[in-house]
């Protein structure tokens, strides 16, 4: 997510002509997103923290964490939405705290030469995820790429994907309303077109086709559509993270079927969690991984820090237990 400055002009093109009283009304609607929520046929639960890490800023620089992955190994990965690198979290013992480690020979500069003179302005990296060949997946936003390095050949390639199907959904002019999150589960590729019309598209790795897209929505009551910011595959089902709403999806990836909703509206809101914002109905939340007892998620806080700690600038990682587990 780019600096909420962007926020207003990313929404739906309906909203650029609002002003004035209009607008006011219409953004304070949409702050009622987090509590009114309609009947829903599906199980839902309220997720809360058991316990939270301050991911330490490599270098003492900007760390936007914007997409989350539980690899089979059991190394938790994170992306900055700044650059094109992958980084390993690090969970310090008896600390609040993790570092940022930063995985070497992968997407490096070197790697990318390739692409320097096609991508526009720097990597806006969003989402990542693997295959069963521990290849690593990014999704690049600001040129709508699907980057994957391969850890045999320790090269990058960047897929070959006709985007015809589906460029309906694109936002023509706006470079930060695109891919917002990846995963992979059954030889496909889910890919999350954030807005203006948010879409979860699917692509089969076999051939890279786009073989089908569908849209979900959560039980909350929006004046938006809806808007995604992570995927991720476990067990058969796809989980989509939607920041706005404050909830996660477990969605039925054949049926598209919403199968449980997780609401974290509670966990984000409290004290020690809110972060500060320039427009404080945005949600924070970018990155989510899951396993069988847990939900893993990461704030892209901007640079911005919470409100009891302002200077803090740094993204926070939760762990949530599982309430649908026993």
């Amino acid at each position: 997510m780019e600096a909420e400055q962007t926020l207003i002009s990313r929404r739906s093109p309906h909203l650029l002509f609002a002003s004035g009283l209009g607008l006011v009304v219409a953004l304070l609607a949409g702050c009622a997103i987090p509590t009114e929520r309609k009947p829903a046929p599906w199980p839902r639960y309220v997720l809360s923290a058991t316990q939270s890490w301050q991911l330490n800023l490599p270098g003492g620089e900007r760390f936007d964490a914007s997409g989350l992955l539980l690899a089979p190994n059991g190394d938790l990965l994170t992306v900055n939405d700044r650059a094109a690198s992958v980084y390993r979290v690090q969970c310090l013992a008896g600390s609040g705290a993790a570092d940022l480690e930063k995985l070497p020979d992968c997407f490096t500069p070197a790697q990318l030469a390739t692409f320097a003179g096609e991508k526009i302005d720097r990597y806006d990296i969003e989402g990542i995820a693997e295959d069963t060949r521990q290849r690593i997946y990014l999704c690049e936003e600001a040129n709508r790429w699907i980057l994957r390095f391969d850890p045999r050949s320790r090269t990058v390639e960047r897929l070959k994907i006709d985007w015809t199907p589906v460029q309906k959904y694109f936002n023509p002019a706006d470079r930060n309303a695109s891919f917002e999150g990846i995963a992979i589960g059954d030889g496909k590729l889910y890919v999350a077109n954030e807005r203006e019309r948010g879409r979860i598209i699917v692509i089969d790795l076999a051939t890279l086709k786009v073989v089908e897209d569908f849209e979900v929505r959560s039980s909350v009551v929006s004046l938006w559509g809806p808007q995604y910011s992570d995927l991720c595959w476990f067990r058969g089902d796809l989980y989509v993270l939607m920041r706005e709403d404050r909830v996660i999806l477990r969605v039925n990836p054949h049926s598209h079927q919403v199968l449980s909703e997780y609401d974290f509206s509670q966990m984000e809101a409290a004290p020690e969690n809110k972060y500060r914002k320039l427009y404080w109905f945005a949600g924070v939340m970018e990155g989510l991984a899951v396993d069988e007892n847990h939900f893993w998620l990461v704030t892209d806080n901007n640079g911005l820090g919470r409100e009891r700690y302002p200077r803090d600038t740094r993204p926070t990682l939760f762990r949530c237990l599982r309430p649908d587990r026993k």
